[in-house]
């Protein structure tokens, strides 16, 4: 005879699993907007160009957008990899990535 399941424990090991995975997420973008240099920018400007870059429905700039995206993770993996992150995450990422994105924005 079968052992019955138990359907609370499996549960409860999903749930701690979506939970890991939801932190992971929220950990992982607040990274991302640290090594881009969003950080300098304010609570309101930040939520402000996310909002525009969402409902952009734009096919042309969203492509443009995901290739610099790429050019950008392609070009940080390679500098992780000659120097180490601290120093390249403070100095380089910044200045390209964080003035033009602010300036697409704008312009949207």
């Amino acid at each position: 005879m079968r052992k019955p399941r138990d359907f609370d424990a499996e549960l409860k090991s999903l749930e701690d699993k979506a939970r890991d995975l939801k932190a992971r997420k929220v950990q992982q973008l607040g990274e991302l907007v640290i090594s881009t240099g969003a950080d300098a920018l304010n609570a309101d400007e930040l939520a402000g160009a996310l909002i525009v870059l969402a409902e952009t429905k734009d096919a042309g700039k969203r492509e443009a957008w995901a290739k610099r995206g790429a050019a950008f993770f392609q070009g940080r993996s390679r500098r992780s990899a000659s120097v180490p992150d601290r120093d390249a995450g403070g100095a380089q990422p910044q200045p390209g990535s964080a003035q033009p994105a602010s300036g697409s924005a704008g312009a949207a």
